[in-house]
């Protein structure tokens, strides 16, 4: 089924304010929903409404948080979100790195006592407005096995960033330190799909194929899988995320960030709530902004111009997916599975919100 994304956005805003957000605030969260939706990574946008609902339901987050810097200098900030939602919390802290930027050259900012913030790519985005190379990533409750484990003590732990231009379109870089995102086994499981090897594993530490293993406590694995396909350094990608996200910001790290999914056990805190890293970076602060929007445009240019292997059109820069499927979507709509439908048409008769 296709909806108007614009009907999404509306329907997202007004069940944020039913949840006790302010009406700016509100738009704010369905942004990020739709910035989700819009460029094809549905697991991370109006279909994770009733999940954020909940957590308002159980009281487990803030709807007015005190968003506050705690520690900072020229060109950092240590930020408390007040336990707030992640989608209005990470907006925030990510405007103060721009502004950081803007004054000192580069701007970098941790947070603590924030939730699920949604899909990392959605901040070095708002960067690319005002000509800055823009980053983002933030730990997640655990979902992934160290390299050679079978047992859950990172999450996907997702890192993005984006490079503007010049004639060509920015290079936005949006990836889970997982070897896929969960939200693809999520998926699987509600087509009654099988996932490719190399995914995951069941709670032996056993490959499998089953998407449905996750929820009997098997694991996803680091990107590259195994040492031979290189797992280890997808665990490295995790480990450096969390430690800068959920170490340096004073947040919870490892197996200690607190679930999205409520039914789920967490562990006894070791800092507050979710983290997340954030960091602009004023590009003529390095060198002449036209000069380097040649360069980029450059070497754009050039891998674009790659012999193609067989049977494929050659290389694709990173961001050209998720810009073909917005071109797709702004004119034909958001496809919705009807489960997902379902889930929202409950959540509106709940908040007493209008849907279709």
């Amino acid at each position: 089924m296709l909806y108007p994304r614009e009907q999404l956005h509306s329907f997202a805003a007004q069940v944020f304010q039913q949840c006790g957000l302010t009406e700016a605030d509100a738009r704010l969260a369905a942004d990020v929903l739709d910035a989700a939706d819009i460029r094809g990574i549905d697991s991370h946008g109006i279909s994770r409404l009733w999940a954020y609902v909940r957590l308002f339901d159980e009281r487990l987050v803030n709807p007015r948080p005190k968003v506050s810097i705690i520690r900072e200098t020229a060109s950092t900030a240590a930020v408390d979100g007040d336990n707030g939602l992640g989608l209005i919390v990470g907006p925030k802290a990510n405007n103060i790195a721009m502004q950081k930027a803007a004054e000192a050259g580069m701007g970098w900012v941790t947070v603590r006592g924030s939730s699920h913030y949604g899909i990392a790519g959605y901040y070095p985005l708002q960067a690319l407005r005002h000509e800055l190379i823009g980053w983002s990533m933030t730990n997640a409750s655990t979902r992934v096995t160290p390299l050679w484990g079978a047992e859950r003590q990172l999450g996907t732990n997702p890192i993005a960033v984006a490079f503007p231009a010049g004639e060509e379109q920015p290079i936005v870089i949006d990836m889970a330190t997982s070897v896929v995102a969960l939200g693809k086994l999520e998926i699987a499981q509600r087509k009654g799909e099988l996932v490719p090897d190399g995914w995951i594993v069941d709670r032996d530490g056993q490959p499998s194929n089953r998407p449905e293993e996750m929820s009997a406590g098997g694991c996803l694995l680091p990107l590259g899988s195994d040492r031979e396909s290189g797992g280890h350094k997808g665990y490295c990608l995790a480990s450096l995320v969390d430690l800068l996200s959920g170490v340096l910001s004073g947040a919870n790290w490892g197996p200690f960030v607190p679930s999205f999914l409520i039914a789920e056990r967490n562990l006894p805190p070791v800092g507050k709530g979710t983290g997340h890293c954030f960091a602009s970076m004023r590009i003529d602060a390095f060198m002449d902004l036209e000069e380097y929007k040649q360069r980029v445009d450059q070497w754009i240019r050039t891998m674009r111009s790659t012999k193609p292997a067989p049977g494929t059109n050659g290389p694709i820069i990173p961001g050209d997916p998720e810009r073909q499927t917005e071109a797709e979507r702004s004119k034909s709509g958001i496809p919705l599975h009807q489960s997902v439908v379902d889930g929202l048409r409950e959540v509106a008769r709940q908040k007493e919100v209008a849907f279709d």
